[in-house]
Protein backbone atom coordinates (compact mmCIF):
# COMPACT_ATOMS: atom_id res chain seq x y z
CA UNK A 1 0.00 0.00 0.00
CA UNK A 2 3.44 2.39 0.40
CA UNK A 3 4.21 1.08 -2.95
CA UNK A 4 0.94 1.99 -4.17
CA UNK A 5 -0.02 5.25 -2.40
CA UNK A 6 3.35 6.80 -3.91
CA UNK A 7 2.89 5.28 -7.33
CA UNK A 8 -0.76 6.03 -7.76
CA UNK A 9 -1.57 8.88 -5.36
CA UNK A 10 -4.80 10.20 -3.49
CA UNK A 11 -7.06 7.34 -5.05
CA UNK A 12 -6.86 4.23 -6.60
CA UNK A 13 -8.62 1.33 -6.98
CA UNK A 14 -7.51 -2.51 -6.99
CA UNK A 15 -8.92 -5.40 -8.88
CA UNK A 16 -10.26 -8.54 -6.12
CA UNK A 17 -11.21 -11.39 -7.84
CA UNK A 18 -12.06 -13.63 -5.11
CA UNK A 19 -15.45 -11.03 -5.23
CA UNK A 20 -15.23 -10.21 -8.62
CA UNK A 21 -15.11 -6.23 -7.71
CA UNK A 22 -13.02 -3.10 -7.19
CA UNK A 23 -11.86 -2.03 -4.09
CA UNK A 24 -11.43 1.51 -3.77
CA UNK A 25 -8.24 3.19 -1.36
CA UNK A 26 -8.27 6.89 -0.46
CA UNK A 27 -5.48 9.03 1.28
CA UNK A 28 -6.93 13.12 1.11
CA UNK A 29 -8.63 14.38 4.38
CA UNK A 30 -11.14 15.93 2.05
CA UNK A 31 -12.55 12.38 0.96
CA UNK A 32 -11.98 11.05 4.47
CA UNK A 33 -14.14 13.76 5.72
CA UNK A 34 -16.79 12.49 2.97
CA UNK A 35 -16.42 8.98 4.32
CA UNK A 36 -16.68 8.95 8.09
CA UNK A 37 -18.58 12.50 8.77
CA UNK A 38 -20.61 14.50 6.19
CA UNK A 39 -21.46 11.42 3.79
CA UNK A 40 -21.15 8.91 6.38
CA UNK A 41 -24.96 7.69 6.21
CA UNK A 42 -23.93 5.87 2.67
CA UNK A 43 -21.52 4.16 4.30
CA UNK A 44 -21.38 0.89 6.68
CA UNK A 45 -18.95 -1.12 7.31
CA UNK A 46 -16.49 -2.52 4.59
CA UNK A 47 -14.47 -5.74 4.13
CA UNK A 48 -12.76 -7.62 7.40
CA UNK A 49 -15.73 -6.56 9.91
CA UNK A 50 -17.06 -10.44 9.24
CA UNK A 51 -13.26 -11.69 11.20
CA UNK A 52 -13.95 -8.98 14.06
CA UNK A 53 -17.93 -9.93 14.55
CA UNK A 54 -16.93 -13.46 15.03
CA UNK A 55 -14.40 -12.69 17.98
CA UNK A 56 -16.66 -9.80 19.21
CA UNK A 57 -20.03 -10.60 18.46
CA UNK A 58 -22.54 -7.15 17.77
CA UNK A 59 -20.90 -5.43 20.25
CA UNK A 60 -20.46 -1.33 19.23
CA UNK A 61 -17.25 -2.06 16.99
CA UNK A 62 -19.60 -4.59 14.87
CA UNK A 63 -22.74 -3.67 15.09
CA UNK A 64 -24.60 -1.27 12.31
CA UNK A 65 -28.23 0.44 12.10
CA UNK A 66 -30.45 0.70 15.08
CA UNK A 67 -29.04 -1.54 16.79
CA UNK A 68 -25.59 0.58 16.69
CA UNK A 69 -27.66 3.68 17.44
CA UNK A 70 -29.21 2.75 20.65
CA UNK A 71 -26.33 0.85 21.67
CA UNK A 72 -24.00 4.12 21.52
CA UNK A 73 -26.82 6.39 22.67
CA UNK A 74 -26.92 4.09 26.10
CA UNK A 75 -23.07 3.72 26.23
CA UNK A 76 -21.80 7.67 25.62
CA UNK A 77 -22.06 8.97 29.11
CA UNK A 78 -19.96 5.90 30.01
CA UNK A 79 -16.89 7.40 28.92
CA UNK A 80 -17.77 11.06 29.65
CA UNK A 81 -15.23 12.97 30.99
CA UNK A 82 -15.70 13.12 34.67
CA UNK A 83 -16.37 9.58 34.32
CA UNK A 84 -13.19 8.72 33.55
CA UNK A 85 -11.43 10.37 35.84
CA UNK A 86 -13.56 7.99 38.44
CA UNK A 87 -10.75 5.26 37.75
CA UNK A 88 -7.87 7.21 38.45
CA UNK A 89 -6.80 5.19 41.59
CA UNK A 90 -7.56 2.10 40.17
CA UNK A 91 -5.05 3.05 36.70
CA UNK A 92 -2.63 4.54 39.20
CA UNK A 93 -2.51 1.17 41.43
CA UNK A 94 -1.99 -0.75 38.32
CA UNK A 95 1.01 1.03 37.01
CA UNK A 96 2.49 1.17 40.70
CA UNK A 97 2.31 -2.50 40.77
CA UNK A 98 4.45 -2.62 37.83
CA UNK A 99 6.97 0.21 38.64
CA UNK A 100 7.30 -2.58 41.75
CA UNK A 101 7.61 -5.41 39.54
CA UNK A 102 10.50 -3.21 37.48
CA UNK A 103 12.23 -1.63 40.05
CA UNK A 104 13.22 -5.34 41.36
CA UNK A 105 14.16 -6.25 37.28
CA UNK A 106 16.17 -2.95 37.12
CA UNK A 107 18.04 -3.38 40.21
CA UNK A 108 18.94 -7.30 38.50
CA UNK A 109 19.46 -5.59 35.50
CA UNK A 110 17.52 -7.42 33.71
CA UNK A 111 15.99 -6.72 30.39
CA UNK A 112 11.97 -6.43 30.20
CA UNK A 113 9.87 -7.48 27.17
CA UNK A 114 8.23 -3.95 27.06
CA UNK A 115 5.46 -5.06 24.63
CA UNK A 116 4.28 -8.01 26.86
CA UNK A 117 4.85 -5.55 29.69
CA UNK A 118 2.17 -3.14 28.02
CA UNK A 119 0.16 -5.61 26.86
CA UNK A 120 -0.12 -7.19 30.24
CA UNK A 121 -0.45 -3.64 32.18
CA UNK A 122 -3.45 -2.25 29.72
CA UNK A 123 -5.31 -5.64 30.06
CA UNK A 124 -5.30 -5.41 33.98
CA UNK A 125 -6.67 -1.56 33.68
CA UNK A 126 -9.58 -2.44 31.29
CA UNK A 127 -10.24 -5.48 33.18
CA UNK A 128 -10.53 -3.54 36.30
CA UNK A 129 -12.78 -0.83 34.82
CA UNK A 130 -15.13 -3.49 34.11
CA UNK A 131 -15.46 -5.96 36.29
CA UNK A 132 -13.90 -3.90 39.15
CA UNK A 133 -13.56 -6.30 42.40
CA UNK A 134 -15.30 -8.82 40.69
CA UNK A 135 -12.02 -9.60 38.37
CA UNK A 136 -9.94 -10.47 42.31
CA UNK A 137 -13.07 -12.77 42.84
CA UNK A 138 -12.78 -14.61 39.82
CA UNK A 139 -8.94 -14.74 39.83
CA UNK A 140 -9.24 -16.34 43.03
CA UNK A 141 -12.11 -18.66 42.40
CA UNK A 142 -10.32 -20.41 39.02
CA UNK A 143 -6.99 -20.08 40.34
CA UNK A 144 -6.01 -17.42 37.26
CA UNK A 145 -7.52 -14.49 35.76
CA UNK A 146 -9.14 -16.36 32.79
CA UNK A 147 -8.47 -13.73 30.36
CA UNK A 148 -5.05 -14.05 30.58
CA UNK A 149 -5.33 -15.78 27.18
CA UNK A 150 -5.63 -12.29 25.27
CA UNK A 151 -2.26 -11.56 26.28
CA UNK A 152 -0.41 -15.08 25.97
CA UNK A 153 -1.93 -15.40 22.65
CA UNK A 154 -0.95 -12.81 20.07
CA UNK A 155 -2.58 -14.48 16.89
CA UNK A 156 -5.79 -13.30 16.04
CA UNK A 157 -6.96 -16.28 14.48
CA UNK A 158 -10.21 -18.57 15.01
CA UNK A 159 -8.50 -20.89 17.77
CA UNK A 160 -7.91 -17.51 19.58
CA UNK A 161 -11.50 -16.33 18.88
CA UNK A 162 -12.82 -19.63 20.23
CA UNK A 163 -11.44 -19.70 23.18
CA UNK A 164 -11.87 -15.86 23.70
CA UNK A 165 -15.38 -16.36 22.75
CA UNK A 166 -15.84 -19.09 25.47
CA UNK A 167 -15.17 -16.52 28.50
CA UNK A 168 -18.93 -14.94 27.88
CA UNK A 169 -19.73 -18.21 30.24
CA UNK A 170 -18.02 -16.54 32.66
CA UNK A 171 -19.30 -13.07 31.79
CA UNK A 172 -22.71 -14.49 32.23
CA UNK A 173 -22.20 -15.93 35.49
CA UNK A 174 -21.35 -13.10 36.95
CA UNK A 175 -23.81 -10.70 35.37
CA UNK A 176 -26.05 -13.68 37.10
CA UNK A 177 -24.49 -13.35 40.42
CA UNK A 178 -24.84 -9.29 40.53
CA UNK A 179 -27.99 -9.44 39.65
CA UNK A 180 -28.91 -12.07 42.37
CA UNK A 181 -26.95 -10.04 45.24
CA UNK A 182 -27.82 -6.79 43.91
CA UNK A 183 -24.57 -5.00 45.48
CA UNK A 184 -23.64 -1.79 44.82
CA UNK A 185 -20.30 -1.50 41.88
CA UNK A 186 -18.57 1.10 39.83
CA UNK A 187 -17.61 -0.02 36.82
CA UNK A 188 -18.06 -0.59 33.20
CA UNK A 189 -20.44 -3.84 34.17
CA UNK A 190 -22.61 -2.39 36.61
CA UNK A 191 -22.80 0.62 34.56
CA UNK A 192 -23.35 -1.38 31.12
CA UNK A 193 -26.14 -3.13 33.09
CA UNK A 194 -28.03 -0.21 34.68
CA UNK A 195 -28.11 0.97 31.09
CA UNK A 196 -31.54 1.58 29.56
CA UNK A 197 -32.78 2.55 26.01
CA UNK A 198 -33.79 6.05 25.60
CA UNK A 199 -37.55 5.22 23.71
CA UNK A 200 -38.45 2.13 25.07
CA UNK A 201 -36.56 2.46 28.85
CA UNK A 202 -35.42 -1.62 28.06
CA UNK A 203 -32.29 -2.74 29.43
CA UNK A 204 -29.49 -4.41 26.99
CA UNK A 205 -30.23 -8.00 26.50
CA UNK A 206 -28.24 -10.99 27.84
CA UNK A 207 -25.91 -11.19 24.41
CA UNK A 208 -25.69 -7.61 24.03
CA UNK A 209 -24.66 -6.52 27.16
CA UNK A 210 -21.88 -9.84 26.57
CA UNK A 211 -21.15 -8.95 23.56
CA UNK A 212 -20.13 -5.23 25.01
CA UNK A 213 -18.00 -6.22 27.79
CA UNK A 214 -16.67 -8.54 25.27
CA UNK A 215 -16.05 -5.79 22.86
CA UNK A 216 -14.55 -3.40 25.43
CA UNK A 217 -12.02 -6.06 26.73
CA UNK A 218 -10.42 -6.31 23.01
CA UNK A 219 -10.85 -3.03 21.63
CA UNK A 220 -9.56 -0.99 25.28
CA UNK A 221 -7.05 -3.31 25.51
CA UNK A 222 -5.00 -3.85 22.01
CA UNK A 223 -5.23 -0.48 20.81
CA UNK A 224 -3.45 1.33 23.83
CA UNK A 225 -0.85 -1.12 24.36
CA UNK A 226 -0.10 -1.16 20.85
CA UNK A 227 -0.20 2.91 21.09
CA UNK A 228 2.42 2.63 24.75
CA UNK A 229 4.76 0.28 22.45
CA UNK A 230 5.51 2.68 19.96
CA UNK A 231 5.93 5.85 22.25
CA UNK A 232 8.33 3.68 24.45
CA UNK A 233 10.29 3.00 21.51
CA UNK A 234 10.29 6.55 19.96
CA UNK A 235 11.03 8.08 23.31
CA UNK A 236 13.92 5.64 23.28
CA UNK A 237 15.15 6.76 19.49
CA UNK A 238 14.72 10.45 20.70
CA UNK A 239 16.53 11.55 23.66
CA UNK A 240 15.57 15.48 23.33
CA UNK A 241 12.26 14.52 22.57
CA UNK A 242 12.60 12.17 26.22
CA UNK A 243 14.71 15.23 27.56
CA UNK A 244 12.15 17.74 27.46
CA UNK A 245 9.24 14.92 28.55
CA UNK A 246 11.20 13.72 31.52
CA UNK A 247 11.82 18.21 32.24
CA UNK A 248 8.01 18.30 31.78
CA UNK A 249 6.56 15.76 34.17
CA UNK A 250 9.80 16.26 36.92
CA UNK A 251 8.30 19.68 36.78
CA UNK A 252 4.84 18.99 37.52
CA UNK A 253 3.46 17.82 41.19
CA UNK A 254 3.87 13.62 41.94
CA UNK A 255 -0.04 12.79 42.93
CA UNK A 256 -0.89 9.62 43.73
CA UNK A 257 -3.75 9.11 41.61
CA UNK A 258 -3.97 11.90 39.06
CA UNK A 259 -6.99 13.33 37.76
CA UNK A 260 -7.94 14.06 33.89
CA UNK A 261 -7.18 17.47 34.15
CA UNK A 262 -3.92 17.29 35.74
CA UNK A 263 -2.68 15.04 32.94
CA UNK A 264 -3.88 17.24 30.53
CA UNK A 265 -1.90 20.32 32.15
CA UNK A 266 1.10 18.29 30.59
CA UNK A 267 1.04 20.07 27.14
CA UNK A 268 4.21 18.15 25.72
CA UNK A 269 3.75 14.67 27.23
CA UNK A 270 0.15 14.91 25.02
CA UNK A 271 1.99 15.77 22.17
CA UNK A 272 4.67 13.16 22.11
CA UNK A 273 1.74 10.53 22.56
CA UNK A 274 0.29 12.44 19.69
CA UNK A 275 2.99 11.93 17.47
CA UNK A 276 3.81 8.95 18.59
CA UNK A 277 0.17 7.70 17.65
CA UNK A 278 0.77 9.68 14.02
CA UNK A 279 3.12 7.27 13.52
CA UNK A 280 1.96 4.31 14.40
CA UNK A 281 -2.00 4.41 14.61
CA UNK A 282 -2.95 1.39 15.90
CA UNK A 283 -6.01 1.40 14.04
CA UNK A 284 -4.22 1.44 11.56
CA UNK A 285 -6.94 1.19 8.47
CA UNK A 286 -10.63 1.76 8.25
CA UNK A 287 -12.89 -0.11 5.58
CA UNK A 288 -16.26 1.09 4.65
CA UNK A 289 -18.96 0.01 2.09
CA UNK A 290 -20.51 2.09 0.05
CA UNK A 291 -24.81 1.97 0.41
CA UNK A 292 -25.02 4.32 -3.00
CA UNK A 293 -22.81 5.42 -5.30
CA UNK A 294 -20.52 8.42 -4.54
CA UNK A 295 -17.85 10.07 -5.81
CA UNK A 296 -14.51 9.78 -4.19
CA UNK A 297 -11.31 12.22 -5.36
CA UNK A 298 -13.27 12.88 -8.67
CA UNK A 299 -13.49 9.10 -9.65
CA UNK A 300 -17.29 7.31 -9.68
CA UNK A 301 -17.28 4.76 -6.91
CA UNK A 302 -20.35 2.13 -7.69
CA UNK A 303 -22.91 1.10 -4.57
CA UNK A 304 -21.68 -2.03 -2.56
CA UNK A 305 -17.80 -0.95 -3.42
CA UNK A 306 -15.40 -1.91 -0.43
CA UNK A 307 -13.61 1.80 0.53
CA UNK A 308 -10.19 1.54 2.61
CA UNK A 309 -8.95 4.44 4.50
CA UNK A 310 -4.98 3.63 5.72
CA UNK A 311 -4.83 6.36 8.36
CA UNK A 312 -0.91 5.18 8.66
CA UNK A 313 -0.98 6.82 5.24
CA UNK A 314 -3.01 9.56 5.75
CA UNK A 315 -0.87 10.42 8.59
CA UNK A 316 1.77 10.65 6.93
CA UNK A 317 1.16 12.13 3.69
CA UNK A 318 3.94 14.67 2.36
CA UNK A 319 1.09 17.04 1.28
CA UNK A 320 -0.23 17.71 4.80
CA UNK A 321 2.67 17.05 6.83
CA UNK A 322 6.33 18.79 6.97
CA UNK A 323 8.63 15.75 6.84
CA UNK A 324 6.10 13.23 7.82
CA UNK A 325 8.75 10.56 8.29
CA UNK A 326 10.12 12.24 11.05
CA UNK A 327 9.30 12.05 15.56
CA UNK A 328 8.42 15.41 15.85
CA UNK A 329 5.96 15.82 18.74
CA UNK A 330 6.04 19.96 18.21
CA UNK A 331 4.42 19.74 15.22
CA UNK A 332 0.93 19.21 18.14
CA UNK A 333 1.88 22.52 19.45
CA UNK A 334 -1.25 24.91 19.20
CA UNK A 335 0.48 26.94 17.37
CA UNK A 336 1.02 24.01 14.46
CA UNK A 337 -2.46 23.65 14.43
CA UNK A 338 -3.65 25.13 11.83
CA UNK A 339 -0.95 23.82 9.49
CA UNK A 340 -3.10 20.71 8.49
CA UNK A 341 -6.44 19.56 7.69
CA UNK A 342 -8.21 18.64 10.84
CA UNK A 343 -9.13 15.40 8.75
CA UNK A 344 -4.79 14.76 8.00
CA UNK A 345 -4.84 13.14 11.37
CA UNK A 346 -7.63 10.99 13.33
CA UNK A 347 -6.03 7.67 14.87
CA UNK A 348 -9.69 6.93 16.66
CA UNK A 349 -11.34 8.04 13.66
CA UNK A 350 -13.97 10.28 13.55
CA UNK A 351 -17.41 11.18 12.83
CA UNK A 352 -20.17 9.45 14.59
CA UNK A 353 -18.69 6.30 15.08
CA UNK A 354 -15.48 7.66 16.21
CA UNK A 355 -13.88 5.45 19.07
CA UNK A 356 -16.28 5.91 22.01
CA UNK A 357 -13.54 5.54 24.78
CA UNK A 358 -10.71 7.81 22.87
CA UNK A 359 -10.91 10.13 26.41
CA UNK A 360 -9.57 7.11 28.87
CA UNK A 361 -7.58 5.64 26.24
CA UNK A 362 -5.39 8.77 26.60
CA UNK A 363 -5.99 9.25 29.65
CA UNK A 364 -4.01 5.73 30.68
CA UNK A 365 -1.48 6.43 28.35
CA UNK A 366 -0.76 9.60 30.08
CA UNK A 367 -1.08 8.14 33.59
CA UNK A 368 1.59 5.66 32.82
CA UNK A 369 3.90 8.15 31.30
CA UNK A 370 3.58 10.19 34.20
CA UNK A 371 4.42 7.74 36.49
CA UNK A 372 7.65 5.69 34.66
CA UNK A 373 9.17 8.34 33.22
CA UNK A 374 9.47 10.48 36.22
CA UNK A 375 11.42 7.46 37.44
CA UNK A 376 12.85 5.66 33.90
CA UNK A 377 14.62 6.05 31.09
CA UNK A 378 13.66 3.19 29.08
CA UNK A 379 16.56 2.36 26.40
CA UNK A 380 15.81 -0.30 23.32
CA UNK A 381 18.04 -3.81 23.61
CA UNK A 382 17.68 -4.49 19.53
CA UNK A 383 17.61 -8.49 19.45
CA UNK A 384 15.81 -8.42 15.87
CA UNK A 385 14.71 -5.97 13.36
CA UNK A 386 11.90 -3.59 14.00
CA UNK A 387 9.26 -4.99 11.59
CA UNK A 388 5.37 -3.80 11.13
CA UNK A 389 2.70 -6.17 11.59
CA UNK A 390 0.11 -4.93 10.07
CA UNK A 391 -2.99 -7.09 10.90
CA UNK A 392 -6.10 -5.61 12.49
CA UNK A 393 -3.78 -3.58 14.72
CA UNK A 394 -0.55 -2.30 13.84
CA UNK A 395 1.65 -3.50 16.37
CA UNK A 396 5.57 -4.60 16.06
CA UNK A 397 6.35 -7.61 14.46
CA UNK A 398 8.71 -8.90 17.47
CA UNK A 399 8.96 -7.76 21.33
CA UNK A 400 10.42 -4.89 22.16
CA UNK A 401 12.72 -5.43 24.81
CA UNK A 402 13.72 -2.38 26.95
CA UNK A 403 16.67 -1.80 29.48
CA UNK A 404 15.01 0.00 32.52
CA UNK A 405 18.00 2.78 33.71
CA UNK A 406 16.87 4.68 37.20
CA UNK A 407 16.56 8.30 36.99
CA UNK A 408 15.77 9.62 40.39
Amino acid sequence: MIELFARLGDTYRVFVPARGSYTYVIHHPDDVKRVLVSNHRNYTKGVGLDRVRILLGKGIMTSEGELWKRQRYMMQPFFHRRTVTEFAQRIAAVNERRLERWEQRARAGEIVNLTDEMSELTLEIVLRAIFGLDLDRLTDQLGANPFEVVTREPARDLQFAYKFRSLTKLVAQLIARRREEAAEHFDYLAMLMSARDKESGAPMSERELIDEVMTLIVAGHETTASGLNWTWYLLSQHPQAEARLHAEIDAAPELAAPGLAEMEALPYTQQVINEALRLYPPGWLLSRRTIEADVLGGYPVPAGANVLLPLYLLHRHPGFWKDPEAFSPERFAPEHEGERPRFAYMPFAAGPRHCIGETLALYEMLVHLYKVARHYRLKWVPDKPLELEAQINLRTRFPLHMRLERRR
